[in-house]
């Protein structure tokens, strides 16, 4: 096609504004950059440690079969990368699980506070940005790697209380950022149709036609992702307007409250957040994202899984305890399902512009606050990688000698070509970067 500009292309063609989202990133029409390989990078949380010897593998090396907390990333083995010895070094105000979630990302300081911990000093925000938005920052500096949103905060029932446990991503110092746990709020972030359940004419109305206009301008690829964006928003929509009971026997909450307070909805939601996420790197409206499950002390009932306890309340049981520590095992596992759910869906997704799928061009990162509940450790924090975007090598176990998780965030940012020399707290970034990881 001609060389037009994305503006005398939407005048020549009379496309409204509904339709943009879904067609200035396909590749034949030459608008996106595809000139270098996009990266992705997403880091999902979950809460209270792990129980060790159900979740570490036994030796370091290739990746023999996964334990109990880990066997639904089978399937991905190849892809899958596990670090043992990563350790949040940092310390100051707050307790363990304020400065789990809080140094997390940040790598440094919690501000002095009036919030009080468990048993501990109380403590502020943290004092510094996330590595998730060091690197935003970075790629939206650059012309070829901007993205419409830069990065998107991702949450399943996020507590509305706005303190330190409950937030994991920081703009700066004093400035956390709050998920969106909503995913009808987070759908209308991303297509900016949908205000409320009462605002519910299709969007597909409005699309059709733009549609048909484009269709003659896109290659048969390009149409195919413009029928599954089409598709998947019809999805979004009957969601919307659907009033069955769930599996458990509660109506559908209302779009802008009740999803995220509702415990029992929990799988529901993860699954429409992470489908999502799938399709707005489809769009590559964000090459940056986090997925925020609960929050450090978080109580979720899992009661699909026939746990009533709460789940920060399970992980304080001793070791001895062998049916709560099934259980705790049970919880892992099934957060790892999530993690499993994000990698498939992103591996079945085909790269607009490229070869491969999504999933090789992102690198997922799931983490946690603590590397065990019961003692509160900052000690061997949980770090299970998937994907192929940072160009580590995977389908491996590393140990590490109780390494500052700082220099796995410098690796972060290194991968994703942001050569940082320091992250967070400089006293714990001296050797640079993690060996081992290429």
């Amino acid at each position: 096609m001609s060389k037009r500009t994305r503006r005398e292309f939407i005048r020549d063609l009379g496309l409204g504004g509904a339709s943009l989202p879904f067609i200035l990133n396909l590749p034949s029409l030459g608008f996106a950059n595809q000139e270098r390989r996009k990266q992705r990078l997403v880091v999902m949380f979950s809460p209270n440690g792990v129980v060790p010897s159900a979740f570490w593998p036994d030796a370091e090396g290739k990746l023999a079969a996964l334990k109990d907390s880990l066997k639904p990333l089978e399937p991905l083995k190849e892809r899958t990368l596990i670090l043992h010895g990563v350790c949040d070094k940092v310390r100051g105000d707050g307790d363990n699980h304020m400065r789990g979630i809080g140094c997390l990302l940040t790598g440094i300081e919690l501000f002095p506070g009036n919030i009080q911990g468990g048993s501990h000093t109380p403590a502020g925000w943290a004092s510094g940005a996330s590595i998730d938005q060091e690197i935003k920052n970075h790629l939206q500096a650059n012309a070829a790697t901007r993205t419409r949103f830069g990065s998107l905060e991702f949450g399943v029932m996020v507590p509305d209380r706005a303190d330190t446990w409950t937030r994991m991503v920081y703009s700066g110092g004093n400035k956390p950022i709050a998920p969106i746990d909503d995913p009808y709020r987070m759908f209308a972030k991303l297509y900016g149709r949908l205000k409320d359940k009462e605002n519910l004419k299709s969007i597909l109305d409005d699309l059709q036609e733009d549609l048909r206009k484009v269709r003659a301008a896109v290659g048969t690829e390009d149409r195919r992702l413009l029928d599954e964006h089409a598709g998947f928003v019809r999805e979004m929509e009957q969601e919307l307007k659907s009033a069955k009971k769930d599996e458990i026997g509660h109506a559908v909450p209302e779009l802008e409250r009740g999803v995220k307070t509702e415990n029992d909805n929990i799988p529901r939601i993860c699954k429409m957040q992470i489908d999502l996420m799938v399709r707005s790197f489809a769009a590559d409206f964000a090459r940056v994202a986090t997925l925020q499950i609960t929050n450090s002390v978080g109580q979720a009932r899992m009661r699909w899984l026939k746990i009533n306890e709460g789940h920060h309340e399970l992980s304080h049981s001793p070791d001895s305890d062998k049916v709560a520590q099934d259980k705790l095992i049970r919880i892992n596992k099934w957060y790892c399902e999530q993690l499993a759910y994000l990698a498939k869906r992103l591996a079945e997704t085909p790269e607009p512009g490229g070869g491969g799928s999504l999933l090789d061009n992102t690198l997922l990162v799931w983490t946690n606050e603590l590397g065990k509940g019961n003692s509160h450790t900052l000690d061997d924090i949980p770090f299970v990688m998937v994907g192929n975007g940072l160009g580590f090598k995977m389908g491996r176990s590393i140990r590490y000698p109780k390494v500052p998780h700082n220099r796995l965030l410098l690796s972060l940012a290194h991968g994703m070509g942001h050569p940082l020399k320091t992250f967070g707290n400089p006293d714990f970034c001296g050797d640079g970067p993690l060996s081992k990881l290429s």
